[in-house]
């Protein structure tokens, strides 16, 4: 669950919902590089000042749910995920490289929402969470909230 963030001058609670899809929509994560991922995002979160609340990956994209202080911009936080988790990835997954020719393991862009605490951080929580393959069985054929955007 999410905090509010204090510091000497302020107090925040910040959240943001980022989509990022792996490059060409390649279907990359599979659970040893889902693993990895999840991984390498705790260690970010302790050196840059973020906090993952949650990520869900598909098999051709990610979504994360990050709580960050005012100074990170969202796009700083995308780029930041983006960059480390490409490098160690490719380090520890060579197989992955071999699928992405390119040197590229993300496409340029990325999707950002801000996220209420108050009025649907349960709602993409959950979303969020239930990314991948058994959501897409348990609810086959029904509408989710985020269906047009990724």
């Amino acid at each position: 669950m999410s905090e509010h963030v204090l510091r000497r001058h302020n107090k925040t609670l910040l959240l943001y919902h980022i989509v990022c899809p792996s490059k060409y929509r390649r279907k990359v994560f599979t659970e040893e590089v889902e693993m990895t991922l999840k991984e390498v995002c705790m260690g970010i979160g302790e050196r840059h000042e973020m906090h993952f609340v949650e990520i869900g990956a598909d098999e051709d994209h990610v979504h994360f749910l990050v709580q960050s202080v005012p100074v990170m911009s969202p796009s700083t936080i995308a780029q930041t995920i983006k960059s480390i988790t490409a490098k160690e990835i490719f380090r520890r997954h060579p197989e992955v490289k071999k699928m992405l020719w390119g040197g590229k393991f993300w496409t340029s862009g990325y999707y950002a929402n801000t996220v209420g605490q108050y009025g649907n951080e349960k709602v993409i929580r959950e979303y969020v969470h239930k990314q991948g393959r058994t959501y897409r069985q348990i609810h086959r054929g029904q509408l989710t909230l985020f269906d047009d955007l990724v």
